[in-house]
């Protein structure tokens, strides 16, 4: 057995070995989308509280922050939280089983405060409100680093006097040693800062020892519960579990039944070439699984379409490389010699269509949100994994077995000798 065969068959087996070993755990990796699992989906429109204000790109973003950490709170898996446009807010979430309660804590607003142990019982803590989102400028947050490269939180008020008297009284109790300017983000305390003396002005900074995330962490919050926002909901869709376990059931019928046609079909018609495409074939879909994995996307019905579209593609380029090879074993080329010639000439014709597909895709990313959005970028990462599979794969293993110097008949490429012209 030569060399070139050998490598034929060790690649084969240890990808063909991979696939069939780790395609369990790649599947049941998969996320989900509400359409495939269940649960509902909300479209917000943003808009200011007070007259005359605005809702900017920074507060849109921060807003939608918190209505993922509520729900996360929840303990939902994963909710999907993106913004739309210039005021909305769109959020999808799968598994759920108490849709009321997600919603309703969706609903209610972050409550961020300020707060001191002033007049309160031992055993209450911080007891007193004493600061509210409210009181902050809108943005007024920002993270700074000292010259003892420590990180600190400047904040702006909107009213000095309210801030200097404050903290001249939570001063005071620096005796008993609970002087702290608590800070809440509804119930949960985030931080707790020594006020040390009074600050007669809007600016003010939290020192201690954070670290960068800590210290960018809580200046969004402090930002998040200043901002002015009211949230109406535009849009809102449910799906039912079961529904959504029968759309993925079939679909993924569909969707394998389809598969095994094509493969039976390329090999029945293109014969080695087609045998080859195959195996190339199914090492694309589970790279393509992997793929969708590693970017924690998250798979919908639209998602399924651009997944086997994607195999589409895949079988389109094994065809274009098998025509190639059977013309130039038409024109009574060796072997060798056609597989070389219809591998280079179907190159730049395969890459071609890939790049028209790819830039498609790409306008349906930055034009298209949501369900759309999500097809773009399945079809994206279907086009990269075609490439890897389909051209650079297929060829290596079609070349590797041509010139170990095993086949010698065209018929094995699907080509009769009475169509071989004599040169």
């Amino acid at each position: 057995m030569n060399r070139r065969l050998l490598a034929f068959i060790l690649i084969v087996a240890v990808s063909l070995g991979v696939v069939g070993g780790l395609s369990k755990w790649v599947v049941d990796d998969v996320k989900l989308g509400l359409d495939l699992k269940g649960g509902f989906e909300i479209l917000y429109e943003a808009e200011p509280i007070e007259a005359g204000g605005k809702v900017t790109k920074e507060s849109l973003t921060e807003t939608a922050k918190s209505l993922e950490a509520r729900a996360n709170a929840t303990g939902v898996a994963e909710p999907e939280v993106t913004t739309e446009g210039t005021n909305r807010i769109r959020v999808k979430i799968a598994g759920v089983t108490d849709e009321a309660k997600v919603r309703d804590i969706l609903k209610k607003p972050a409550e961020l405060t300020f707060r001191s142990a002033r007049g309160c019982a031992a055993d209450k803590g911080y007891c007193k409100i004493e600061l509210r989102g409210s009181d902050f400028k809108q943005n007024g947050a920002d993270v700074r680093q000292t010259q003892l490269n420590e990180y600190e939180i400047t904040i702006k008020m909107k009213s000095a006097s309210k801030f200097a008297e404050i903290t001249r009284e939570v001063a005071k109790l620096s005796a008993n040693g609970t002087n702290q300017l608590a800070i809440y983000l509804d119930d949960k305390m985030l931080s707790a800062p020594n006020v040390s003396s009074e600050i007669n002005s809007t600016d003010a900074s939290i020192t201690g020892s954070f670290t960068r995330e800590e210290a960018y962490d809580l200046k969004n919050t402090i930002n998040l519960g200043a901002l002015p926002l009211k949230l109406t909901e535009k849009y809102t869709q449910s799906v039912g579990a079961t529904l959504g376990k029968q759309s993925l059931d079939e679909t993924m019928e569909a969707g394998i039944i389809a598969t095994i046609v094509i493969l039976l079909f390329m090999m029945i018609f293109y014969r080695l070439p087609g045998v080859i495409a195959s195996i190339s074939i199914i090492v694309y879909i589970w790279l393509l699984l992997l793929g969708f994995n590693l970017i924690h996307a998250t798979l919908t019905l639209p998602g399924i379409a651009a997944f086997i579209l994607g195999i589409g593609i895949a079988v389109d380029a094994n065809i274009i490389m098998a025509e190639r090879i059977r013309e130039e074993l038409r024109s009574g080329k060796s072997i060798m010699s056609s597989q070389k010639a219809g591998s280079r000439h179907s190159f730049r014709t395969i890459i071609d269509s890939h790049v028209t597909t790819a830039i498609a895709a790409l306008v349906l990313f930055f034009i298209g949100v949501g369900s759309v959005k999500g097809f773009a970028v399945i079809l994206l990462l279907s086009i990269v994994m075609s490439i890897i599979t389909n051209v650079f794969f297929s060829r290596l293993l079609l070349t590797l077995l041509v010139r170990s110097g095993v086949v010698k008949k065209k018929t094995n490429f699907g080509v009769k000798e009475s169509e071989v012209r004599a040169l």
